[in-house]
């Protein structure tokens, strides 16, 4: 689905912030739990260490944590979020697969450990392409005038729900968080986010599910088997349809906003695997150093993955004020989503 520019005011990117639990688990020590090698992992993912959670740490700890420091991105960059201490941000996006609970949402806890009292607060559940959906629904708030700014949060803590026996997924996955501010603005000044392009395939959905623990299994018969409980993914399909739509989605972003291919500074996709990335930064004709990566040292962390690239690449200056930039993702559902920014000066907290 392709998403015209509405007439109100844009949403501009602010502030920006990331966090990753402190505990680091490299390939030697997983290489130790399965019949697997550090070689093996590197080969197939290009992961060579990623982030945990240690017992008792949430979700909504590392949201909290990357959200807080996207406030401050926002206020120590005076763009509009008030005096110090204080913040006119109106509404929190949640996008994460690892909700601290099934009911209620988790992002209302967010707002309020953040102090945002009386806020909207929503979970966006699009897996992968959380983020995506995260900033096309700040997009909309701020558009249709529900608040001036709008905190897009992706935090995931993955790790809690695979399965210990499974090597293909605990080699891939990690835990984080990163965050945004928007506030309302111009599209065309720097930080200003393209139109959208957002899209499903419910067809696809058992390629990457978590069977048990909804409606589904619950209305059979009550009973489960505790695999069932545990994320599953089959990764062949995936992959190809991964790269096949995450470069169609991105063509049909770049043709709505009017930029070529080689327009493009940098493209920031989902951090899924490193194959996966030079697959499609192939297909679009990128070369090696317009792809951003951060996948070797955080893993795939899921709704994460993006804001925790972006906040990287802002640190170590691969993303520079004025870059052209590129965003997709793809997800369960199957979703996918892509849109574009001309990066702003703003400082990663």
């Amino acid at each position: 689905m392709s998403m015209p520019r509405r007439s109100g005011p844009a949403a501009v990117i602010a502030g920006l912030g990331s966090w990753v639990p402190p505990r680091v688990v490299d390939n030697a020590e997983l290489a130790s739990r399965w019949d697997i090698t550090d070689e093996w992992i590197r080969t197939r993912t290009g992961i060579h260490r990623r982030r945990v959670v240690d017992p008792g740490v949430s979700t909504v700890d590392l949201a909290v944590e990357a959200g807080g420091r996207a406030v401050k991105s926002a206020q120590s960059g005076d763009r509009g979020a008030g005096p110090p201490g204080e913040s006119a941000i109106g509404a929190v996006v949640l996008a994460t697969t690892t909700p601290d609970r099934p009911c209620p949402a988790s992002a209302p806890e967010v707002a309020s450990r953040l102090g945002l009292v009386g806020v909207a607060a929503m979970d966006v559940a699009a897996v992968c392409t959380g983020f995506l959906y995260g900033l096309a629904t700040g997009a909309g708030l701020i558009s249709v005038g529900v608040a001036e700014q709008v905190l897009v949060i992706g935090a995931d803590t993955f790790s809690t729900i695979l399965d210990p026996d499974d090597h293909t997924t605990g080699a891939i996955f990690g835990d984080g968080a990163g965050a945004v501010v928007l506030r309302a603005g111009h599209p065309d000044e720097p930080g200003g986010l393209g139109p959208f392009d957002l899209g499903s395939d419910g067809d696809g959905a058992e390629l990457i599910m978590i069977p048990g623990g909804g409606s589904r299994q619950r209305s059979r018969d009550g009973r489960h088997a505790d695999a069932d409980h545990y994320f599953r993914m089959n990764g062949r399909p995936v992959f190809r349809r991964a790269v096949a739509q995450m470069a169609a989605s991105a063509r049909l972003a770049l043709d709505r906003v009017g930029w070529d291919l080689s327009d493009v500074d940098r493209f920031v996709g989902h951090q899924a695997n490193a194959r996966i990335l030079r697959a499609v930064g192939e297909n679009l004709g990128l070369a090696p150093e317009q792809i951003v990566s951060n996948i070797d040292s955080v893993g795939n962390t899921a709704a994460a993955s993006i804001p925790l690239a972006l906040a990287d690449a802002s640190r170590s200056g691969q993303i520079e004020a004025g870059h052209r930039v590129l965003l997709s993702a793809f997800g369960g559902g199957i979703t996918w989503g892509s849109t574009t920014l001309v990066w702003p000066a703003v400082t990663a907290v």
